[in-house]
């Protein structure tokens, strides 16, 4: 599909490979929050490794637009074609259901996201202002021609979601829990603002990891060998099985984005009488100039079950790297109230969506309204028991 509209041709992509690298990673590098997610060698490797594809339930659909008199990419989403709704985290399982229940097709959808990670941050990638709106109508406007059944943007920034909303697409808020650098000098420092228990149960967690003779090595993506990855893999994988589920990505995945942006990538790998048996995988961003940034908690597995070790391995050990490499927050991931007790705060998330029936618009925007309230609710009353000694 290419298309004249305003300034721009608009361009449907079957893959992020037609679209130029350099072009891409440019325009994210302009963006008020990008983060590696967004990097083009990050979706490219989820196409290419087989990991999202239409055999997947995950058909690239890359929305693009370029400027018609310079030939340059003025904005671009990552737009998938979805026949489920597997690896997005903002469920919407019940809509299906309701769907069905009426005799009518929930799937496919568009979906514009990055598929199996729940991160926050720019999704309508765009040279300006002007080009962001351009893109988030062509989005709706591609919805509207496309045989779909709904349109649903996840983790937009905030100034993203207003744009959308004001083209009439539906917001729907939820609940992550981040963790923020208050400038701490190490890890003591951080205990000491907690609650006395809080410490206490920090301590007695870390200690139990270090009396059952496991040590740990944290390992920069540059640094990881072969070896490393596999062993993360095997770790990956573990943690599926004992799910009883299929691990959305795989080691060729995991091998491409450690070659292509390593300076991204951080494992923590815990040890035991020299073998190791578990690994986490942490992604980080510094912020520009080097200060700032945010590291992002993804996924986590053990071969030999140790007390304790989890919280080591995937929490603790990318604190204490947060704090060394001076980064301003760590995201954990989707879901886990227990993240609080380890200082991670209540962060609302946001979606946009967009229904083609009009029925079903209308009681989603009723549920939505009820589900916000109750957000809200929630978020108020973690607030009132957060871990910190000074409230």
């Amino acid at each position: 599909m290419n298309q004249e509209r305003l300034d721009y041709r608009t361009g449907i992509l079957g893959s992020p490979l037609e679209v130029d690298a350099a072009e891409w990673n440019a325009l994210l590098a302009q963006q008020a929050q990008p983060t590696p997610f967004l990097r083009h060698e990050f979706l490219a490797a989820l196409c290419t490794t087989g990991c999202a594809t239409a055999q997947t339930g995950w058909a690239p659909q890359f929305v693009t637009l370029t400027d018609a008199r310079t030939g340059r990419l003025a904005a671009a989403a990552p737009v998938w074609l979805k026949s489920h709704s597997y690896g997005e985290y903002v469920f919407d399982w019940a809509w299906a259901d309701a769907y069905k229940r009426n005799g009518l097709d929930y799937y496919p959808k568009l979906l514009c996201a990055v598929p199996f990670t729940p991160v926050q941050g720019t999704r309508l990638l765009a040279a300006n202002d002007a080009a962001r709106r351009q893109l988030a109508a062509t989005l709706v406007a591609f919805a509207e021609q496309a045989d779909v059944s709904s349109l649903h943007v996840l983790f937009p920034t905030a100034d993203e979601t207003a744009a959308m909303t004001g083209l009439g697409m539906m917001q729907r808020e939820g609940v992550q829990f981040h963790w923020l650098n208050d400038g701490y000098r190490d890890f003591d420092a951080f205990l000491s603002t907690l609650e006395q228990k809080k410490r206490k149960n920090i301590r007695a967690e870390r200690r139990k990891v270090h009396e059952a003779g496991v040590t740990l090595r944290r390992v920069r993506g540059e640094d990881a060998t072969d070896a490393e990855w596999r062993f993360f893999n095997r770790c990956y994988r573990q943690t599926y099985r004992e799910h009883f589920s299929t691990p959305y990505l795989n080691l060729e995945f995991f091998r491409a984005i450690g070659e292509t942006m390593p300076e991204n990538l951080l494992l923590v790998i815990a040890e035991r009488g020299g073998k190791p048996i578990a690994s986490s995988l942490v992604v980080y961003q510094r912020g520009e100039h080097g200060t700032g940034g945010t590291l992002y908690g993804r996924y986590w597995g053990a071969l030999e079950h140790v007390p304790c070790l989890h919280f080591e391995t995937a929490y603790y050990q990318p604190l204490e790297f947060c704090i060394e490499e001076k980064l301003a927050v760590f995201e954990g991931g989707a879901q886990g109230e227990h993240k609080m007790a380890r200082g991670f705060m209540p962060t609302v998330t946001r979606s946009a969506h967009w229904l083609a029936h009009p029925a079903f618009a209308d009681a989603v925007a009723r549920f939505l309204e009820d589900e916000t309230n109750h957000i809200h609710a929630y978020v108020d009353e973690l607030h009132e028991h957060n871990p910190f000694r000074d409230g």
